[in-house]
This record gives C-alpha cells, structure tokens and sequence, in this order.
C-alpha cells in the first residue's frame, strides 16, 4: 500500500510525541558549529596530517582524497540522510550522525596510513552533512513560519561561524599537542553532544544496561584503534592487543569484546524497545518505506559530480576524469529523476519542488554558493599576492573581515524577515555583496592597506549573510512540515554544488585569462636584453597579470551574486501551508 508524500514519520510514537524543547535545538545548533568549525581546523592541520599518514611533502597531490572524501560523504549522502529525518524523526538522524560523525574521528586520530584517514574523513562528512538538514526540520517543527526566521538566522549564523571559530581553535590545539589532538577533541564533542541530543530530545531514560554495553563496546574499540603505548607495551596490559589465535588479527580480546558487547547492545534494543539506546524498533519497516533504488541513484549521481570537480586540478582541467565521472553523473541523475516520478515512496520530495519558492530557493542558493566560494577562496590569495606575500596568517586575518560580516548578517536577516519580505532581505543582501565583489576588481598592490577594502569586505560577508535565513524561510514554508528534512538536504546540496563548480569553472576562466596575459608580456630577454635574470619590467607585468586572474574570478562572484539577488526578487514567492 503506498504512503503519500505529506506522511508522519515511521514511528508512531514520533509522531505524538510534543514540539522539540528549545535544549535539543541548542544542542543540534552546537553540533552544527563543532562540524562547521572542524572543515577549517583540518585544513589548517593538513600538512602535519599528511606527513602523519606517511605522505610526503613533495606528494601533496595526494591530499585529494583526505579533502575529496569529506566532501564526498557530505554531500553524496544528504538525500538519503534528510529523507530518514522526515521518516525516523529529527532525534535520530542527528544523534546518528553524531556517532558517525565521532567514529570518523576516531578513524581519523588513530590512522596511520592514508586508507584509514580517507576513511575517517568520509564517515566525518557524512555525519556532518546529516546534521545541518536535520536541525533546519527542528527548527521548523518548533516554530511557525511567521516566527522562524530569526532561529534560521540563527542556525545559519552558527553554521557560517564555524570559518572564523575553526583556525582559531585548530591553531590553540596545534600550538599545544600535535594533529591528532584535534580529532580525538572531535571524537569527545561527538560523543558528548550524541548524548545530550538523545536525553533531551526523547523525553524518556536511556537503558541503563544498553549504555554500559555501548560504553564498552566504545571503549574497547578505541582502545583497540589508539593502542597507546603505555598500556599496549605493558607486559599484562598489553595481552589485550595480542590475538588468542595464531594467525587470526581478528582475534585479539579488545576486538571480541568489542563485537560480543555491540551485538548484546543490538539483542537488548530489540528485546526492550522502550528507551533502548539505539532506536531499533520500526527498522524493518523503515527500510521497506526507504527509497533504496533512489537512493543509490542519488548517491551514484553526487558523488560522481563532487569528486570530478572536488579533485580536479584548477591550473589544468574543469573536472577530474570528465570522459567518465560526468556520463555516470548524467546517466544517475536522469535514471533518478525518471524513477522518482514513478516510485510512491520517493526519497526526494520533487513533489515539493513544484512551488515557484520551493525550486527558487535551491536556485538562489546554487548561485550563492558560486560567488561565496569565489570570495573564500580568492581573498586569501589576493592578500598573498600583494600587501602579505607569503604570510598565510596574514592573507587568513584579512579574509577575516569578509567572514565576520557572515553570521552577523545572518542574525539580521532573520531578524528583517519579521518585518520584510523575505524575498526583499535575500535580494537585498546578494544586491548589497555583488557591488562589493565588484569593487574588488579595482583592488591594486596597496587596496588592502586602506579601510575602504575592509567596508568592502564586510559590506560583501554582510551581504551573504543577509540572504541565509530568507532563502530557508521561504523554502521551508512552501514545503510539507513531512518533508522538510528532505527541502533542508536540498538546501545543503545546491550551495555545495554551487561551491564545487562556481570555483572549477571560474577558476578555469581566470586562469586562461592570465596565460593569455603572461603570453603576451613577451620574454625578459626581448623586455631586458642586458639583464633577462634581473627585469623588473617583467616582474611587474607578470604581477599585472596575477591580478587579473584574481580580478576575473571576483568579477564572475560578482555576477554570481547580481543573478542570485534577481531569482530571489522574483521567485521566493513565499506561501505558507497551514498544518
């Protein structure tokens, strides 16, 4: 028998269970921050993670999978993981994906090779991309549409934080312990926040007995992957590590009392249901209500897109294997598409899609997602290329005052959405950071030493902030409460996109432009025939040239963001359903 789209989820008692607290939305709100803020930390840590895993300075190109995973698990999975939002309920998935989240860290802190730091890396992006659609569905679950932009700002504002909280707290761990700190600090925050998320948002007692078996089976396991010195090399202690069956590494007593006590967790989650720890109960059904083919297809068609663009190399190709990766991403996304239409129990609403404001809120973000990935990544270069060359300190401090201006605006926006259309905020933000972007194009070797370059920059962060909240607002209200996990996955995934191929193909263009440039300054020997080593004149003009390339990628952010102020005049049209 098939469901229709506007269902409750699968659990009845989800279903009568009151409004979300305002603890839980704090805390799923934390969540997003610590996640937020990780992504920059370990970018920050990549060179001392890479010669951790045994990869040398001079094999830097095999980074890309450490960056390409996160990014992958992020994106690759938010379909599905917003559809369990709408299915399983909010608590859940965001305690899930804490777990997750926490596991990856644990991977990522305890790799001593490459395989398991990609794999850590994935299964840290997965949990933190399930997380940010997941508290977009509780926020609007606990506020009606007249009133949740403000928390949406708010959600929006922590989630932008991140960029400016994450250097800061990964260089104040990296000056005290090395790289591996940050990720075992990651596994605690995870493990601590999945905690609080369960006992706030349940509304009932744990088992006590299913938590001493996942504190066991926990510990075992993390004791098993850290094998810290001072208890494996101990001569009692240490029989732990050493496997009871010659020959079989599978073997070893941390291992099996890992398994014994993870399995005995599942047997009591299924045998006493009530406050069990891993919610079991309704499994089977919710993975016949699932939309597995779909799915696939969604994951298939994703993850082939960001990894053609997530591991191109900018100074050579668009998209990395594109004879390959962008048939498969076609091919799954057309199949998707068709299967969806056809399917009851779709794992994308594009029933939902169907309001202007639904589809025109996914636009405005994609173009949101061109010009603010344009400005992250460009700023910083342009400040190394002239006032700080060769300081990444000082080319992040100046990037600083665009990223400030960013949850500040998103708080604001929120806040005008009470008394504006949201449509005229989100317009009037991206109207206020395309001008910006564009006075960046008359940037010389001296605009950063000015304070008009830092009006500039927080007119531009303000602007971006400006159109978070309205552009969800909007989204959120034109969809069915029964899928708003699913419009919030959405959401996250056309900036993500937006990020990944506004960056390949404006760094593409800006790129041709200055080997045109530098092809036609001519040779230091034709410019400097007496001293070719020593040409000031050529310097200069290959410096002209370096700036031009940084001017073409801000004028392209600067149409990004004119384009995207436009759909959103025009298309968040805002119609709230009644529940």
């Amino acid at each position: 028998m098939s469901r229709s789209p506007h269902r409750l989820p699968a659990d009845p008692e989800e279903a009568r269970r009151p409004v979300p607290g305002l603890p839980l939305v704090v805390l799923a709100t934390l969540a997003v921050l610590v996640t937020a803020a990780d992504t920059y930390v370990v970018v920050l840590a990549l060179p001392d993670v890479l010669a951790g895993v045994g990869v040398a300075i001079d094999e830097l190109q095999r980074a890309t999978p450490i960056i390409g995973g996160f990014l992958l698990g992020y994106t690759a999975t938010l379909p599905l993981l917003g559809r369990l939002a709408d299915l399983r309920g909010r608590v859940p998935v965001l305690a899930g994906c804490l777990l997750l989240f926490a596991l990856g860290s644990l991977l990522t802190a305890t790799a001593t090779g490459l395989g398991p730091a990609v794999a850590g890396r994935g299964l840290q992006g997965v949990g933190a991309g399930g997380l940010v659609p997941a508290t977009l569905a509780l926020v609007a679950d606990r506020w009606p549409p007249e009133r949740r932009a403000v928390p949406l700002g708010v959600v929006g504002a922590v989630q932008e934080a991140g960029a400016v909280i994450g250097p800061l707290a990964g260089a104040a761990v990296l000056a005290v312990a090395d790289w591996r700190a940050v990720f075992w600090l990651n596994l605690l925050l995870g493990l601590g926040l999945a905690g609080g998320v369960v006992l706030t948002g349940r509304g009932r007692r744990p088992d006590p007995a299913g938590l001493v078996l996942l504190l066991v089976a926990g510990a075992a396991l993390g004791l098993l992957l850290a094998e810290p010195a001072v208890l494996a090399e101990d001569v009692t202690l240490g029989l732990a590590w050493v496997p009871l069956l010659d020959g079989v590494a599978a073997s070893t007593p941390l291992l099996l009392t890992a398994v014994v006590a993870g399995a005995a967790l599942v047997a009591r989650a299924l045998a006493t249901p009530d406050g069990a720890v891993l919610p079991l109960r309704g499994l089977p059904r919710l993975v016949r209500e699932v939309d597995v083919v779909g799915s696939l297809l969604a994951v298939v068609a994703l993850g082939s897109l960001v990894w053609a663009f997530a591991a191109a190399d900018p100074a050579t190709e668009v998209v990395a294997h594109g004879p390959v990766l962008l048939p498969v991403a076609a091919a799954a996304g057309a199949g998707f598409w068709l299967h969806e239409r056809r399917t009851p129990d779709p794992v994308l609403p594009l029933r939902e899609l169907r309001p202007v404001g639904a589809w025109g809120a996914l636009l405005v973000n994609l173009l949101v997602g061109v010009a603010l990935v344009a400005a992250l990544v460009d700023v910083p270069l342009f400040a190394r290329a002239t006032t700080t060359p060769g300081d990444q300190l000082g080319a992040a401090l100046v990037l600083l005052r665009l990223l400030v201006g960013v949850p500040v605006g998103a708080v604001a926006g929120g806040w005008l959405c009470r008394v504006v259309a949201p449509r005229v905020v989100a317009a009037g933000g991206m109207a206020l950071a395309a001008p910006a972007l564009w006075a960046m194009t008359g940037w010389d070797e001296t605009s950063l030493d000015g304070r008009w370059s830092t009006v500039v920059l927080l007119a531009a962060g303000l602007g971006f902030g400006l159109a978070i909240a309205p552009v969800n607002a909007v989204l959120l209200a034109v969809t069915s409460p029964a899928v708003h996990g699913s419009a919030g996955a959405l959401a996250v995934v056309a900036r993500t996109v937006g990020m990944l191929v506004g960056l390949s193909l404006l760094t593409a263009v800006a790129l041709r432009r200055f080997t045109a440039e530098v092809a036609a300054i001519g040779s230091p020997l034709t410019i400097c025939p007496t001293s070719p080593a020593d040409c000031p004149a050529y310097e200069a003009a290959t410096d002209a040239a370096v700036l031009t390339q940084l001017h073409t990628v801000f004028a392209g952010a600067a149409v990004a963001a004119g384009l995207a102020a436009a759909a959103a005049l025009l298309l968040l049209r805002e119609r709230p359903l009644r529940r």
